[in-house]
């Protein structure tokens, strides 16, 4: 009877994780990120459940969910993108529209130009968007290190 139990439990998760697989691509490192957040996910669900055993349990299943939302935040680069809703805010959307201009050459060939290039203000704006950004980098960098910091501090006790 186990055997069957067994083999239900592997084919049930091997449906959960197929989507995933299935449209992954080698080439991107993503994907292995959420396959690995899947399985922390379901680790967290058992610590969670009645069937652990540990007395810890419910206390890594919570780390394991904030390396999650971690996760979440590093990889959905919310840091980076603190700098656009600043500069969205002090200048307006139009900031970071771009406009296609021609190159001139003759052979329809393009090149990109944001609009606040054309403003008055346009070398304070650039300058001001270089700091923005290179702060936020920063931040996201920190942000990086510290999920993984997290994540090797604490990986060993993820198991019941």
């Amino acid at each position: 009877m186990y055997w069957f139990k067994r083999k239900y439990r592997q084919i049930k998760r091997i449906i959960e994780i197929l989507p995933l697989v299935w449209n992954a691509y080698d080439f991107d490192y993503r994907y292995a990120l959420e396959l690995f957040k899947f399985q922390l996910s379901k680790t967290a669900d058992y610590l969670e459940s009645n069937k652990a055993y540990t007395v810890d349990a419910k206390t890594h299943a919570q780390k394991i969910r904030t390396a999650i939302r971690l996760m979440d935040k590093v990889y959905n680069e919310e840091y980076g993108m603190e700098g656009i809703d600043i500069l969205y805010e002090k200048y307006g959307k139009e900031v970071l529209e771009v406009d296609f201009e021609d190159t001139g050459d003759g052979d329809g060939t393009k090149y990109m130009k944001f609009k606040y290039e054309s403003w008055d203000n346009a070398e304070e704006i650039y300058e001001e968007r270089k700091q923005i950004f290179d702060e936020c980098y920063k931040k996201q960098e920190r942000a990086h290190s510290l999920l993984w910091r997290y994540i090797e501090h604490n990986i060993q006790n993820w198991w019941d």
